[in-house]
């Protein structure tokens, strides 16, 4: 596959930026090739890593996305409502159909990864997606020039941070992405939980109820990273193009715009932002069409900067 010239990326670009703020596709584009989809590992400070990569039938080479789980997630999670396929395994079919692998991926800790979930935190997903962007820059049949990342939610954090610490990242898509971990940490887990985390050992163990009524058990190092890591700071290193998807109707990573847009503000080159009528999943449990506007959106945007 050929890269697009600077000259034609910059004017594509141009165009983009206003057709994401004024409308969004929620067709889903035509197949250009068949998906393949198989189950890989590969290894992170001695413990394995879970992941599916999923590529395009296709001769030569192609760019890959990598794609991060969100709090608690894993690389299956959420039912698309309607369709036979969760929320990544949609995006990825129709990123391999239009011509771009990708590698999704389980946090040590979570889905089929080894380690334990008390033992999550931002550095250590950073640390995951930095050894995930290793591992796909050594796959055959992939362009390692052309590495996107793509998070949603806590995911979208450590894309952000990976955008900002690793120079092969061409192109980044934060989906409903965290911008204030106190904040949003503070209403997810409680402020009791956050301040218990915080006072307590680093391997001190916090539990914490969801706001839909699950439970989590986390220690207190996850709670420290909530004041280490801040992802808007990060992002400053990206020079590359970043696009930026929010659901209005988020009441996890809120007030939505404001929370996609502080990206951009401190964001330096190109960048769009996309706002649906959708909630933190984009609606993923009740209105497919909305998942698809988020697929469209992003399959556009690395047409025009991959």
């Amino acid at each position: 596959m050929k890269r697009r010239s600077a000259a034609s990326i910059i004017a594509a670009l141009v165009v983009l930026s206003f057709l994401l703020t004024a409308h969004v596709q929620a067709a889903l584009p035509s197949p250009k090739y068949t998906a393949v989809e198989s189950d890989v590992q590969f290894r992170n400070k001695g413990q394995t890593i879970r992941a599916t990569l999923t590529k395009p039938e296709a001769e030569g080479t192609y760019p890959i996305v990598i794609i991060f789980h969100g709090f608690s997630g894993q690389r299956h999670e959420m039912p698309v409502v309607g369709t036979d396929e969760a929320l990544f395994q949609r995006t990825a079919r129709v990123l391999a159909e239009q011509g771009y692998a990708s590698l999704r991926i389980d946090f040590l800790g979570s889905g089929e990864s080894a380690g334990e979930w008390a033992d999550t935190t931002f550095s250590g997903q950073i640390s995951d997606a930095l050894a995930a962007v290793d591992y796909v820059c050594a796959l055959d049949g992939i362009d390692p020039s052309r590495v996107a990342v793509l998070g949603l939610s806590q995911g979208g954090l450590v894309a952000a941070s990976t955008a900002g610490r690793d120079r092969r990242v061409a192109s980044a898509i934060l989906w409903s992405a965290v911008a204030s971990p106190t904040s949003t940490y503070s209403d997810l887990l409680g402020a009791d939980a956050v301040t218990a985390g915080l006072t307590g050992g680093a391997d001190d163990l916090v539990t914490a109820a969801l706001p839909w009524g699950a439970t989590t058990t986390l220690k207190g190092s996850f709670f420290r990273d909530l004041y280490m890591v801040d992802p808007v700071a990060e992002i400053t290193a990206f020079k590359g193009p970043l696009l930026v998807i929010v659901g209005l109707n988020d009441t996890i990573v809120s007030p939505q715009p404001q929370s996609g847009e502080v990206y951009l503000v401190y964001h330096q080159g190109d960048e769009a932002l996309v706002q649906l009528d959708a909630d933190h999943m984009f609606d993923c449990l009740a209105r497919p069409e909305k998942v698809d506007e988020a697929i469209c959106a992003t399959v556009e945007w690395l047409d025009n900067t991959l």
